[in-house]
């Protein structure tokens, strides 16, 4: 089988989650207690073998840069290849390339140099475990020049109001690529082609003053190519909004979801060493994830806390999520809360969110 070449695409990805993305770009927001956004994508590419991921970035990118690293946890240190962070750092006053064509175009060195063969291109909205190996099993079968991923959802949720939308015919080819709300199939952010296609394609938009590859290349396919559609089955979280974070972050609360999500292949993430959580005789908890590094002496209900949150006695933390280093100190409650890192909420104090709006806090706050 020919390699692979991953391409992270962040560049369309607005930071829409609001305090959550103060400081930091999405890809970067923690997720279900200790991973990030952007280990799923990652983790995806490392099983199916990719050598080579570039990552296109455009704006508050250095906590990304600070967990990803060199990319160990991913096997991505490497002395040839590996996980290159491409931010838009160039001076060239002959470029007239736009948009997320821009990065490909002024980052030519990088899939020149690159061993594989095959693109595999995504963002990081997107939670799942895409097998990649058996998505271009079916890019082979089908014979395409482009597989597209989409997932049919059975019911149509808020979050997906702003993804594109996938029809296929019988035969598993793509008739039309749309936004048309009443579709259930929904476009995962991610594609796979040659890479030798998807260069010749970037040259082409370019040329004809394009600016974004996957709308201007493949939705509205100008060169008429043989478009797959490979349907995903797994589970899925789109992450694109405060809310559907917080559902989907509390979905995972259910064991069956949970379990979907980590079952087969670890999700890969920077590896923190901690000791474990510490529960106090006074401690109550039900129904939550709990990280390293907690130590719990009051009450925890329905809620996920990240690594070295401290609970003291008689506060309560109920349907929230709580990230690294936050304080909640004695007789504080906590119900349908998101607060981000190196939070202390005083004592005695209390914080009520709405389950559909929950209450938020920017990091290194005192409330």
């Amino acid at each position: 089988m020919k390699g692979f070449v991953g391409v992270i695409n962040l560049d369309h990805e607005l930071d829409q989650l609001k305090e959550l993305t103060y400081f930091r770009c999405g890809a970067a927001v923690p997720f279900a207690g200790r991973y990030r956004l952007i280990d799923f994508a990652l983790s995806n590419m490392m099983y199916a073998g990719a050598q080579d991921i570039s990552l296109f970035v455009r704006r508050k990118y250095r906590s990304l840069m600070d967990h990803l690293g060199e990319g160990r946890p991913w096997d991505l240190d490497r002395k040839r290849g590996g996980l290159f962070i491409l931010p838009p750092d160039w001076h060239d006053p002959t470029d007239t390339s736009t948009g997320d064509l821009q990065h490909i175009h002024n980052n030519m060195d990088f899939f020149h140099r690159s061993t594989g063969d095959i693109i595999i291109h995504t963002g990081t909205q997107h939670v799942n475990k895409i097998d990649y190996k058996d998505v271009y099993a079916y890019h082979l079968e089908k014979g395409a020049d482009v597989t597209v991923i989409y997932k049919k959802v059975d019911q149509l949720m808020p979050e997906h109001s702003a993804c594109r939308r996938i029809e296929v015919d019988e035969s598993g080819f793509v008739t039309d690529i749309h936004q048309e709300l009443d579709h259930n199939n929904i476009y995962l952010e991610a594609f796979i082609m040659s890479k030798d296609l998807y260069l010749e394609q970037v040259n082409y938009c370019i040329a004809h003053g394009k600016s974004y590859f996957f709308r201007d290349a493949i939705q509205n396919n100008p060169n008429h190519l043989k478009i797959a559609g490979y349907e995903y089955t797994g589970y899925n979280a789109v992450i694109n909004s405060v809310e559907s974070y917080y559902k989907n972050s509390m979905d995972l609360l259910c064991p069956d979801n949970y379990h979907q999500l980590f079952r087969e292949n670890p999700v890969q993430t920077k590896i923190k060493y901690e000791a474990p959580a510490k529960y106090l005789e006074s401690a109550q908890v039900h129904n939550s994830l709990v990280a390293n590094g907690c130590v719990i002496g009051g009450e925890v209900d329905n809620s996920i806390l990240f690594r070295g949150v401290k609970v003291e006695k008689g506060a309560k933390v109920i349907n929230s999520i709580i990230l690294q280093k936050c304080t909640i100190e004695s007789g504080a409650v906590l119900e349908n809360v998101i607060l981000d890192k190196d939070v202390q909420i005083t004592h005695d104090r209390t914080l009520i969110g709405d389950v559909k709006h929950p209450y938020v806090t920017a990091k290194s706050t005192s409330l």
